[in-house]
């Protein structure tokens, strides 16, 4: 079954189990209000009968006063309601009757009428009659001065009576079923169009493959499946981005790969006989092979950076960190070498990565520079930031470039054949990022440049 079939069918279920607890409890009560009113009815007519014999009207003048003749009066005065009927009994025998037939007769059973003639006092039962149940009350009479023995039966047919209180309730099921018909319909549409982004949900992704992502859907409302469906839409945002930059790195990797692997091949091809060709062709190869062996390197460094384990924290002395890459290198090139500033502070953070970062900046720098020209390295830190930079008197980056030179394979336009695979600046801001900072860059064309590095410290760092 579908969710929308399951919803419906248990909310079907609820609404039921409802009404068929209601149409049973309206039964019960309206079944013992009817036993209420019936053992009411019988108890009125046994006080009628006593105000009756109380009165001069049982006896008057020139009028029999037997037992037989009184409750004949009293039958005549006394008409029964609806779905009753009183009868006398004299001296053990069914004797009178109300007018109005009753829907079964009762008097003419003599088994019944032995039974209560036999009662000395007043006594109420239930019999089963050929139209159901019915209620009865027997009250013994005995007129002074009158030898005969009596007795007024009242009758109160329950099943009767109770074809009432069984079309009331007729009426309440149907009324019930087509409510419940009626909420299944309204049920099955709003099911529907709440499920409506889950549905488009699974249509979307049967539909998404690897070369097309661009299938979203279209999210209306704002509950919680509405925002079901905007955050699957955020997440194909993000997986069209991702695939896209893996394409992207791919095609880029496999072209940077592709050059000195086919320089390699090729030499290797047209090697010959002479040594000293040899031997050149030899330096080429293994210095292709040293480039190719950088990109593969610095592919994986980018490759881990979004791993867990891709950073090592630790504490780490920015003075020592920044003094020891400003001594490893100064051999790099002949270059006038400064140091603007060290934060003498420690903070939590992976020194051989930050390091790294900064070595990338300062080899970015030398190839940007020439000799003469000055190279500076830096380090700070405020309340919630610590700084490292490396900045440099060279040309530095074209505006067409600045948004670029961060991303794999990217060299800004003024780069020459020395500039490696483009991957050094994209190490930079990944090592920042694992740190949760971020590059900064800071450059006026012909002047120089400043890369400067941001990583967030915990409050109360040591200083």
């Amino acid at each position: 079954m579908s969710a929308r079939a399951r919803i419906l069918a248990w909310v079907l279920l609820v609404v039921l189990l409802a009404l068929a607890g209601s149409l049973l409890a309206t039964r019960t009560v309206l079944h013992n209000q009817l036993d209420q009113r019936l053992d009411n009815e019988i108890a009125h007519e046994t006080g009628k009968l006593r105000a009756f014999l109380a009165s001069p009207d049982a006896r008057p003048a020139g009028q029999p006063a037997t037992v037989e003749a009184v409750l004949g009066r009293h039958l005549e005065r006394n008409l029964p309601e609806k779905y009753e009927t009183f009868f006398s009994i004299s001296d053990g025998v069914a004797s009178r009757r109300s007018a109005i037939e009753p829907p079964v007769r009762l008097d003419t059973d003599p088994k019944f009428v032995a039974e209560l003639s036999r009662a000395t006092s007043p006594a109420y039962g239930t019999v089963t009659t050929a139209v159901g149940s019915a209620r009865y009350g027997v009250v013994p009479v005995t007129i002074e001065g009158s030898p005969g023995r009596g007795a007024l039966v009242i009758v109160e047919f329950v099943d009767h009576a109770a074809g009432e209180i069984n079309d009331v309730v007729g009426v309440m099921a149907a009324m019930s079923g087509a409510a419940l018909v009626l909420a299944g319909l309204i049920g099955w549409l709003v099911a529907g169009r709440i499920l409506a982004p889950v549905r488009e949900v699974r249509l979307a992704a049967e539909q998404i493959g690897e070369t097309d992502l661009s299938r979203r859907i279209e999210v209306r409302g704002s509950d919680d499946v509405a925002a079901l469906g905007r955050t699957f839409n955020t997440m194909l945002d993000r997986l069209e981005s991702a695939f896209a930059g893996q394409r992207e790195f791919i095609d880029d990797a496999g072209h940077e790969l592709r050059t000195p692997i086919t320089i390699v091949r090729g030499h290797i091809e047209l090697m010959g006989a002479d040594p000293e060709e040899n031997a050149a062709t030899r330096h080429l190869v293994l210095d292709e092979l040293g480039r190719m062996q950088r990109i593969v390197d610095d592919l994986l460094v980018l490759a881990k950076s979004g791993s867990p384990d891709f950073l090592t924290p630790g504490e780490t002395d920015l003075a020592d960190l920044t003094v020891e890459t400003l001594a490893k290198s100064r051999p790099l090139a002949d270059r006038v070498w400064r140091l603007d500033a060290v934060a003498e502070v420690k903070v939590r953070a992976d020194g051989q990565r930050l390091a790294q970062a900064l070595l990338q900046l300062v080899s970015n720098a030398v190839r940007h520079t020439s000799p003469g020209q000055e190279i500076a390295l830096g380090s700070e830190v405020t309340a919630t930031t610590a700084r490292l930079w490396v900045r440099d008197t060279g040309e530095g980056v074209p505006p067409d470039s600045r948004s670029r030179i961060f991303e794999r394979f990217k060299r800004g336009s003024n780069s020459n054949g020395d500039d490696g695979a483009g991957l050094g600046l994209a190490i930079v801001a990944a090592i920042a990022e694992a740190h949760g900072g971020r590059v900064l860059l800071d450059t006026v064309p012909g002047e120089g440049a400043r890369f400067t590095m941001e990583i967030p410290v915990a409050e109360g760092a040591d200083r």
